[in-house]
């Protein structure tokens, strides 16, 4: 397996051939970027194409581009526009390269705009705008040839390893699988973290690595392996089943990279990738 890092954190202002250089210099595999470097409605073609031309030219390999909209909105131009620009990120990926899109459900939880299901929309009107969206988004996918790597978030319709499945079995697609992130199950019971890269399998299209300790509404993610994901049970499995993707760094321990990282996400980057031959040593 190869491991990329997130460029978010202070990243995202960075120009793209810093952080190649940095993360190459470290030891990544790939580099995951987001629309701050990758955005099809704010950059130009040539500016896209150079993005992948420097990721190439500095040796790492695109991991996947978190495209992540909400499909969740009392709008309906809001579900429209949210549709419309994943279908519009896929056609990009595919035409520069990039095989894999994360992607999610919503409502998010965290913008104060968004929905609340139970509140201020039923949970099965918000599955019919998920399932709806969804419906008109693989087949772009499958047109393309573009992995959707659906990622399960706190808060959200998908949000563990049973509410994911409910979309994924929904659709029957290869171009259709998970980005699977155990620090979100994690915060709702699901620890078996062995077992859920087993009943997976082949649907994971790409991994993130973070941590996670608490319960929805109070949790941090902490330090890679200062949480509850047991690290060694998720590698092993992975091996287990021959995953042979990516697994990205997600670095959302916030106060740590503020108050004694100073905001420095080489730093954050170096960190991980320490981290991470300590908790794979001897498993794969």
């Amino acid at each position: 397996m190869k491991f990329s890092f997130l460029a978010g954190l202070d990243f995202s202002r960075w120009k793209v051939e810093d952080v190649v250089k940095s993360l190459k210099q470290l030891g990544y595999d790939g580099v995951e970027w987001t629309l701050a470097h990758f955005n099809p409605r704010e950059k130009s073609e040539k500016e896209l194409a150079d993005v992948v031309r420097k990721t190439g030219d500095a040796g790492l390999e695109i991991s996947e581009l978190v495209v992540q909209q909400s499909y969740v909105w009392l709008e309906k131009e809001k579900n429209r526009d949210a549709i419309n620009f994943t279908k519009e990120c896929i056609e990009s990926c595919a035409k520069f390269g990039i095989s894999t899109a994360n992607v999610y459900t919503g409502p998010v939880p965290w913008d104060p705009n968004a929905p609340v299901v139970g509140r201020n929309i039923k949970e099965g009107d918000a599955w019919k705008l998920v399932l709806d969206a969804y419906a008109e988004i693989i087949p772009v996918a499958e047109k393309n040839k573009v992995h959707l790597a659906v990622e399960g978030v706190w808060g959200m319709l998908c949000h563990d390893f049973y509410t994911t499945k409910l979309l994924i079995d929904r659709f029957n697609s290869e171009y259709l699988g998970v980005n699977l992130d155990p620090s979100h199950g994690i915060l709702v019971g699901n620890l078996d973290v062995g077992w859920i890269v087993e009943e997976w399998g082949k649907k994971i299209k790409h991994i993130h690595l973070k941590d996670c300790i608490g319960v929805p509404g109070n949790f941090i993610f902490p330090l890679l392996g200062e949480g509850l994901v047991d690290w060694s049970a998720f590698f092993k499995a992975l091996k287990g089943i021959g995953y042979n993707g990516f697994c990205s760094v997600e670095f959302e321990s916030f106060a740590y990279y503020s108050r004694v990282l100073k905001n420095d996400p080489v730093a954050a980057a170096q960190l991980s990738i320490d981290q991470i031959k300590k908790l794979t040593a001897g498993v794969i």
